[in-house]
């Protein structure tokens, strides 16, 4: 069996020109109201669901995580289904089965009316696709992490931007939906630490490994391994870089396959911290460890310390990240930070907050009780609840406002490039001072290498 010829099926999402066109018009009319013309809101006659709101959405990476967004999905039309594997592609195939099925994520995209892509694929190929669908314009939900390098980041970014105001973007980093994520920001913009002065986020999620994995034979004739790989430098099939036991914590370890715990839970947890900071990109960069760097394996253990320039409501803030058992001090005796997994902490000019997801603590300075310095917001003054984090995706595509997704490409490469330099810093080994406007390392010109990644032939960013 040939692995670039996928499963066959019996129908496709095809439309005739016509019915794609006054679809797609439907969808955009919200953006006509400016121009005097009286648009009933979507659903008001049909329902939410009528056919003429709904999206065509092709779904990259249709096994493992993809499987979760099939909820959120089954209210749109999936006219597109995309996996390397074509085991893992038949739960989609039964779940959305006019939908016409891809091997190649290239040639997904160029699928016949398509209006957004969600993708689930491995942290390899996020950028990659992500700009490809940027340049179609076509809305892009991709999972988290964004990118894997700092060139790869500044890139969708500077795609985006340009578009911000006509594709919905969201990266999937879902807890941002948690309620707690405006209660955070609520309080520390609202002082009850006082001045903000220091962050710190860390996370301990990650498997050791020590190198990349030996040959295990070709791949079984239902993978079509080559394009797993994607961009990436080549690497023989070996089952253990994708078995299901453990998920993207198989691969994602490797250089040339993800940014280990900082594309993982660390992605998720430094949101938690960022929603908060209102950072855009540090000028400053440094990391350290106790282990010995290895050309094919990101670290465990690693502690990064980033200086961001003040901004408008606060100075400037050093912020640390900690991972694989590298914690920060903490503030009370009483406190076990090591017993919170995945946690932040602020610390202000009045105390602290340590804080999880789902939950929050308030440890004013000489451990007393005294906040009656702080007001607290009524119930109308709080942020409003985000709701199905997935959902305000495709609403967003719909709407006419797409930038106000909670994690666009802007918000999310601002984040994931900064977690990118600290792990250049680390493998810098020493101090570096950033341009974030030139994004270049401007005292060590030797490590703007590490800002980037070696690629396959055939396989470019620019879509």
């Amino acid at each position: 069996m040939n692995d670039n010829n996928p499963p066959q099926k019996s129908a496709t999402a095809s439309k005739t020109p016509t019915a794609q066109s006054s679809r797609r018009d439907l969808l955009k009319k919200s953006a006509l109201a400016g121009a005097g013309l009286t648009i009933l809101p979507t659903g008001t006659v049909f329902g939410q669901n009528a056919p003429s709101n709904k999206l065509n959405v092709a779904l990259i990476g249709v096994g493992g995580r993809g499987q979760a967004h099939y909820g959120t999905l089954k209210d749109e039309n999936v006219v597109a289904l995309c996996d390397v594997d074509k085991v893992k592609m038949q739960p989609g195939m039964d779940t959305f089965p006019d939908a016409k099925v891809y091997l190649d994520w290239r040639e997904c995209l160029d699928h016949d009316d398509l209006d957004a892509v969600l993708c689930c694929t491995a942290d390899h190929t996020h950028a990659f696709i992500a700009n490809w669908a940027l340049a179609r314009d076509l809305h892009c939900y991709m999972e988290k992490p964004l990118a894997i390098t700092v060139n790869e980041a500044r890139t969708v970014r500077e795609s985006y931007l340009p578009k911000m105001d006509k594709l919905a973007t969201q990266v999937g980093m879902q807890r941002h939906a948690n309620p707690n994520f405006n209660r955070l920001r609520e309080m520390v913009r609202d002082g009850v630490i006082g001045d903000l002065k220091e962050a710190y986020a860390w996370g301990n999620r990650q498997i050791p490994r020590d190198g990349y994995l030996p040959d295990a034979g070709g791949a079984p004739e239902t993978m079509a391994w080559d394009l797993w790989l994607g961009p990436s430098p080549y690497h023989p099939y070996n089952p253990g870089y994708i078995k299901d036991r453990a998920g993207c914590l198989e691969w994602n370890m490797f250089w040339d396959f993800g940014i280990g715990q900082m594309g993982d839970m660390g992605s998720h947890t430094m949101d938690l911290l960022w929603n908060v900071i209102d950072a855009e990109l540090p000028t400053s960069i440094e990391s350290k460890t106790s282990e010995k760097f290895n050309p094919d394996v990101t670290p465990v253990e690693l502690t990064s310390s980033f200086i961001f320039p003040a901004n408008d409501w606060r100075d400037k803030l050093r912020v640390t990240w900690f991972q694989g058992g590298a914690m920060p001090k903490s503030p009370s005796n009483w406190i076990d930070l090591n017993k919170i997994g995945h946690g932040v902490m602020f610390k202000g000019t009045k105390g602290f907050i340590v804080a999880d997801f789902g939950s929050r603590l308030i440890i004013p300075f000489g451990n007393t009780a005294d906040l009656t310095y702080y007001e607290s917001r009524t119930e109308d003054e709080l942020l409003p609840d985000l709701g199905n984090f997935q959902k305000q995706w495709t609403e967003a595509c719909r709407n006419g406002k797409p930038s106000e997704t909670a994690c666009n490409f802007k918000y999310s490469a601002d984040m994931i490039e900064t977690m990118c330099l600290g792990l250049a810093a680390f493998r810098a080994g020493g101090k570096l001072e950033y341009d974030p406007v030139a994004g270049k390392i401007t005292n060590n010109k030797d490590a703007n290498q590490f800002l980037t990644k070696p690629y396959r032939d055939g396989w470019t960013i620019a879509g």
